[in-house]
């Protein structure tokens, strides 16, 4: 789930609990180049206030205004717009493109359970598809780990993916409103591509997490604002464990420090590994690890070295590389 969207929730909740009326925008469908993705969430009040965004710029307007009737409405509406190319530019499409929003009044006490449930799940940091039905606006909230329906297989499939998905099972017509918590990045080594990497990561959405257990490198004013860990990344990794959303980036260069996050990261369902460092580097880490048992398999999960060949030679272009292959490798999972 990209920031802007959370943003958007917590705003529609705290409006929804100061007794104002409230509709959300989502966006159920993309031809062409949109600048918004599916599942990209605008919040309206009943004065005309927002907060989101659906599209870059050219929409929002009417969409505000059919926000605006469906709260007084209580009634559900499916939008389409479409952008001509000679219009592209300035509304924020790199070409023409067309777009489909689903406008819906939260009014009941069941919408309004239903958005708390939802930025619950993201405060606890676990994801959650809302599953909407677009011939009747009816919706329901698919549990990841106990749904073997159809439908939660599809919501399933959708959270590997990273991306909200229409499907259709039995005739009818599902939207499937992912919100995925953020790609939680741990770096190792507290080095100075780490600090332009962590400004970069937080850019992007990222959560960052910085594991040194050199003190002095890991410090409060090199790293201000992030997580800071002063444990060996064995111990650390052992009380906070990667996850599936989790992506791990060691660049201390030194074995001591490096060995031990990668093995953790090896041994976990991280979906993205990755080690800075020469080819000579990475061929004398990999045999460290395979004499730690780990297979010529699963050796092969780390991306080293680390980022997209782009040719980056500063500390800023490196961690742009990281970014983008850890981006790369996000967006081609499931």
């Amino acid at each position: 789930m990209n920031s802007d969207q959370s943003d958007a929730l917590d705003t529609a909740q705290r409006w929804l609990e100061a007794g104002r009326g409230v509709a959300l925008g989502t966006v159920i469908n993309t031809w062409g180049s949109a600048p918004r993705q599916a599942g990209s969430v605008i919040a309206v009040r009943d004065d005309g206030a927002f907060d989101g965004s659906v599209s870059g710029g050219c929409v929002e307007g009417a969409v505000i205004e059919q926000a605006q009737a469906a709260i007084k409405d209580g009634k559900f509406r499916r939008l389409e717009f479409g952008v001509a190319d000679e219009q592209a530019w300035s509304v924020g499409l790199a070409c023409g493109g067309r777009i489909e929003i689903l406008v819906e009044p939260f009014a009941s006490d069941r919408a309004r359970g239903t958005l708390r449930a939802i930025n619950e799940a993201r405060r606890l940091e676990r994801p959650v598809v809302r599953a909407i039905d677009l011939s009747t606006g009816e919706d329901q909230l698919i549990d990841l780990n106990l749904d073997l329906k159809p439908l939660g297989q599809a919501a399933a499939a959708a959270a590997r993916a990273d991306r909200s998905a229409n499907v259709e099972l039995d005739g009818r017509p599902w939207f499937l409103a992912l919100y995925n918590p953020a790609v939680d990045l741990v770096i190792v080594g507290a080095v100075h591509i780490a600090q332009a990497l962590t400004k970069m990561a937080a850019l992007v959405g990222f959560r960052v997490r910085v594991i040194d257990p050199r003190i002095s490198f890991a410090t409060a004013e090199r790293f201000p604002g992030v997580a800071l860990s002063h444990d060996y990344p064995d111990e650390a990794l052992a009380r906070a464990p990667l996850g599936r959303r989790s992506a791990l980036v060691v660049l201390s260069h030194d074995p001591k420090i490096d060995d031990p996050a990668l093995a953790a990261a090896l041994a976990s369902p991280a979906f993205y590994v990755g080690a800075l460092g020469s080819k000579k580097t990475q061929a004398a880490r990999c045999e460290r690890l395979k004499s730690r048992g780990f297979s010529d398999e699963t050796v092969a999960r780390i991306h080293g070295p680390v980022g997209l060949p782009i040719g980056a030679k500063s500390p800023e272009e490196i961690a742009l590389s990281i970014v983008a292959q850890i981006t790369e490798v996000l967006r081609k999972a499931g």
